[in-house]
């Protein structure tokens, strides 16, 4: 069953909180990050990126960038940005975008969740990703980013949960981005140990965003343990910080797929060797694919309907990940046709996020040309060609993870995104 326990946050004052809450640092590119801390001295991404605070040229991932990180944010505390909570809550956290509302709860998980598999995972990491966040953790001695879990809808924590949203919300405002995110503190003694029984009785969590700011900050919660071998299990680097969500709340939105290249191939060969396991349309207008076994494909300026043909669909249908559309896609297209072995590490493809829209898809593929070298052969340049995924559902996730399997990379874009800054989770040196 899972741990999910209550912690004192350092929280934005109310008057700045709309100024220092922050999207993921991931979510940004180097020179976007350096764009977006420009005239906003609180945003939390100064903190979370602290190379922005250096020249361009500066090694972000040098020591001196990751104390910086600590500085600012001792200085915020010290200026009254921020706050620190005296008696241990829970903080309720809804977030609405277009009309539609998730409603999850601030926490801390247990790293011994995520070691022993109750705290569920269905993504790789990539090394070098978890090392920037382990040391920013390490160097902050706080976890900055909340991990975004998901757990099967459970009544009681529901009730509690509205509950306390009828009384005012500590936090309210509206993001740049039309995102509406409110606040609840819940520190009565009875109402937080209840909810900490009802999260005891919650058989299992599942990461939906933020693999790497979890597996980072476990990293350094059993770094700590090697730090204090006399540690009892109740220190707070035995915990990171979470924001959990029920299920039936989240939608998980296309993440799709752009190739640079067609490996030589001509459209039409393509085409010719995608009928080998696909039905195909062409279609007028792109739109994201409402059925499952269907994606849209861009291509020399037309889009085209793919479905994938019965007996595929029927041959994977009790794999839970062979059966995802980001698989069918991988295994009959992307792999034995456009030579894209591991999509993880694979200059030739990148993954644009749903949120971005299908006119980014067409963007970047008309910037494709062909030409002819002088020995006949056909040569490339810009992305080729250009794939819209039917969304992965939420239950398909669990169940990946509860068979104890991983997806395909870049398999789930969820919105809206968590803010970073709201809480901070700090520990032991």
């Amino acid at each position: 069953m899972a741990t999910v326990k209550p912690f004192k946050a350092i929280r934005p004052n109310i008057d700045v909180v709309s100024e220092v809450a922050a999207l993921p640092y991931d979510v940004y590119s180097r020179a976007e990050a350096r764009e977006a801390v420009k005239g906003h001295p609180l945003s939390f991404l100064n903190i979370d990126r602290p190379e922005t605070q250096f020249p361009e040229d500066q090694d972000m991932y040098a020591p001196e960038v990751y104390e910086k990180a600590s500085e600012l944010l001792s200085e915020r505390i010290k200026d009254g940005t921020y706050i620190r909570d005296n008696e241990a809550c829970f903080y309720v956290y809804e977030l609405t975008m277009d009309g539609r509302t998730q409603t999850g709860i601030a926490a801390l998980s247990s790293i011994d969740d995520y070691l022993n598999g109750v705290c569920k995972k269905h993504e790789n990491t990539v090394e070098e990703k978890e090392q920037d966040r382990i040391k920013h953790v390490d160097t902050c001695s706080c976890q900055t980013g909340p991990i975004f879990l998901a757990y099967r809808e459970k009544k009681e924590i529901s009730d509690i949960v509205n509950e306390a949203k009828k009384n005012k919300a500590v936090y309210y405002f509206v993001s740049e981005d039309g995102i509406r995110h409110r606040v609840w503190v819940i520190s009565e003694k009875t109402i937080v140990d209840q909810l900490e029984k009802a999260f005891s009785e919650v058989p299992a969590t599942y990461i939906a965003d933020g693999h790497h700011r979890a597996a980072s900050a476990v990293k350094v919660g059993l770094k700590r343990r090697e730090e204090h071998p006399d540690y009892s299990g109740k220190e707070e680097f035995n915990y990171f910080l979470s924001v959990l969500f029920p299920d039936d709340q989240l939608k998980i939105l296309d993440y799709n797929r752009v190739v640079k290249d067609l490996r030589g191939h001509d459209p039409e060969e393509l085409m010719l060797s995608i009928e080998e396991n696909f039905t195909v349309f062409n279609v007028k207008e792109a739109f994201v694919p409402k059925v499952k076994g269907e994606m849209l494909m861009y291509i020399s300026g037309e889009w085209f309907l793919l479905r994938a043909k019965d007996e595929v669909v029927e041959s994977r249908k009790n794999n839970p990940v062979a059966s995802l559309d980001v698989s069918i896609l991988q295994d009959l297209i992307l792999g034995p046709l456009l030579g894209i072995g591991d999509p993880r590490t694979d200059k030739r493809i990148e993954f644009v996020g749903g949120i971005r829209g299908l006119k980014e898809l067409e963007k970047r593929v008309s910037q494709h040309t062909y030409s002819h070298a002088m020995d006949g052969t056909l040569e490339e340049t810009g992305p080729a060609v250009a794939f819209a995924m039917h969304p992965t559902d939420i239950r398909e996730l669990l169940d990946v993870a509860d068979h104890n399997l991983l997806m395909p990379p870049k398999s789930t874009w969820f919105e809206p995104k968590l803010r970073s800054g709201i809480f901070i989770h700090e520990f032991e040196r």
